[in-house]
């Protein structure tokens, strides 16, 4: 590991000038610690975030409001979670081990950098560690890789599970930087990979994430996770889908899909919400909503399974959210 400097944050303000000076935020430090130890991650200094006040877990008007360092063990026992939003309290279960769901904080889930193996090997070449090195894994083992919104720069997957039931629900993030506070839609904070892969995130420098604001919604609790992967836990989805209905009378009013572990972001599949609103909760329904969602998928030499897999798993998601509704 190469030497830093740790500094110690007691207020936001403060945190947010030393980022803006060149230093970098640490919470948990579940992945950026890793990297470090890999010096795949060179950071010169350090602060350190964890005494702000960034922790609190509540309702607001119906919304359920997560604090950035709120961690994802506390936010997944919440009652308040499980009560409005258990597709959120789903997806973090599904997420690492134990032992990290007690040290990560959710800013910090949606922020870790990308699973690709050759991003962590510093003799291969990856576009995300050393911008216009190459992508190995476009004719490497690719396996895990994304089918949607690659590039000839870079085709990893992002690895977030929450992320996703976020884009699913429409979660709202507020972020605080040296301009001021700004808020935006999850779905927003991702950057496709295009010709900057090392680009990942749209949080201007200096910025922070406060909190997390998953709006109140009809379909919030008629909402399921559903992850595939190669073993059962400790383990990055294959495919994953986040759904959720609105059901009156047995029709969609309403439907939001996401799924992860297929592309470069979190992918909102808006084309089967489109197919799915108006009509009866049916399988065929579901099949021929789900068909739309591999429009645009490119496969690699050894990831062609996660075409086939993706409408398969929207639509034994959406017939476990269509039994809730």
């Amino acid at each position: 590991m190469v030497p830093f400097v740790l500094e110690k944050a007691n207020d936001i303000e403060a945190a947010i000038a030393s980022a803006v000076a060149g230093g970098r935020y640490i919470a948990g430090g579940t992945t950026l610690v890793d990297l470090m130890r890999e010096e795949v991650e060179r950071p010169e200094r350090l602060i350190d975030i964890n005494a702000l006040p960034l922790r609190d877990i509540h309702v607001d008007g119906g919304d359920l409001v997560l604090g950035a360092l709120a961690t994802m063990a506390d936010i997944a026992a919440h009652p308040d979670v499980q009560r409005l939003h258990p597709m959120i309290a789903e997806s973090l279960i599904e997420g690492a081990s134990p032992q990290l769901r007690n040290m990560a904080s959710i800013g910090g889930n949606l922020l870790q950098r990308v699973r690709c193996p050759y991003f962590r090997m510093l003799d291969a070449a990856c576009n995300k560690r050393n911008p216009g090195s190459g992508c190995a894994a476009l004719e490497g083992l690719n396996a895990g890789h994304a089918v949607l919104g690659t590039s000839s720069h870079c085709v990893s997957t992002h690895p977030s599970d929450v992320a996703v039931a976020f884009v699913a629900l429409g979660a709202i993030m507020r972020v605080r930087g040296p301009q001021g506070e700004r808020s935006f839609a999850v779905e927003d904070l991702f950057r496709l990979p295009g010709d900057t892969p090392h680009r990942e995130h749209t949080l201007l420098p200096g910025e922070l994430i406060v909190e997390i604001l998953v709006p109140s919604a009809p379909y919030g609790r008629r909402a399921r996770y559903l992850k595939v992967r190669d073993r059962a836990s400790y383990e990055f989805a294959l495919v994953s889908a986040a759904v959720a209905l609105e059901v009156e009378d047995g029709v969609i009013r309403s439907a939001r899909v996401a799924c992860g572990g297929v592309g470069t972001m979190p992918w909102r599949m808006r084309g089967c919400e489109t197919a799915l609103t108006g009509r009866p909760v049916d399988r065929d329904v579901f099949e021929e909503a789900a068909s739309l969602s591999t429009l645009g998928a490119k496969a690699l030499h050894h990831n062609h399974v996660k075409i086939a897999l993706l409408p398969r798993t929207i639509v034994r998601a959406l017939e476990i959210a269509g039994e809730l509704a």
